[in-house]
């Protein structure tokens, strides 16, 4: 009898993913709520889409008459609003080292994955997979989405906001960080949140600091850091 996930993939007509077989994550299926481009949450579970990677929530590109353009937020959006209230199939191809699911997801016969790279909202993660190149060298020779902007990689960005919290000496780290008034007590969400500064404190010194970085990057509460 052949196995859920190999039926799924038949009855959305593409060829099976490497996925996880016998005891291992099987198909989600649902209402999906976007995190950010590249990060939705079906039934409570965070799942990150295999091999892309989109600006982050936080993150603005820079439109052709020079001005910052919120890009982050626009492939969120984009993401959404291919979704809307359809039902999403997520196929589980591996858990990341945040915990995350990370799967191949579509609305019926569409790869999401895919549309995200080939529309010009997010590229390929090559990193962990090439099976999206050839959709973003169309979506950049189109200028479509962010190609249409300057803009820097996903990872190149975040990996910058983490360069710059760790560029002082940990002892003055520690320092600037005991003088804050911030207190852990009581839970704050983002919205309730006046900085980024504030964000980063409670993120590395409160127990519940971790539900401030929603996808996982290391940076916390993206609407203002």
């Amino acid at each position: 009898m052949r196995s859920f996930p190999a039926l799924l993939a038949a009855f959305l007509g593409i060829a099976s993913p490497a996925i996880p077989t016998d005891g291992q994550e099987r198909p989600i299926r649902g209402l999906a709520s976007v995190i950010d481009g590249d990060t939705v949450e079906i039934h409570d579970i965070r799942i990150r889409l295999h091999g892309i990677d989109a600006p982050e929530s936080g993150q603005s590109c820079i439109d052709p008459q020079g001005k910052p353009w919120r890009c982050g937020q626009q492939a969120a959006l984009a993401l959404s609003n291919r979704i809307g209230r359809g039902t999403v199939d997520c196929v589980p191809t591996d858990i990341d080292h945040y915990g995350r699911t990370v799967a191949e997801c579509f609305m019926g016969r569409e790869n999401l994955n895919r549309w995200m790279v080939h529309d010009g909202w997010a590229v390929a993660y090559v990193r962990y997979s090439d099976d999206y190149s050839h959709d973003e060298d169309l979506a950049r020779a189109a200028r479509r989405g962010i190609w249409s902007a300057e803009f820097e990689m996903p990872w190149d960005w975040r990996q910058a906001r983490r360069d710059a919290g760790s560029a002082l000496p940990p002892p003055i780290q520690r320092l600037l960080l005991s003088a804050r008034s911030y207190s852990c007590d009581p839970r704050k969400t983002c919205k309730a949140i006046n900085s980024c500064d504030e964000a980063v404190w409670y993120l590395q010194n409160c127990g519940w600091g971790g539900k401030l970085d929603r996808d996982g990057d290391g940076v916390p509460c993206e609407s203002i850091c």
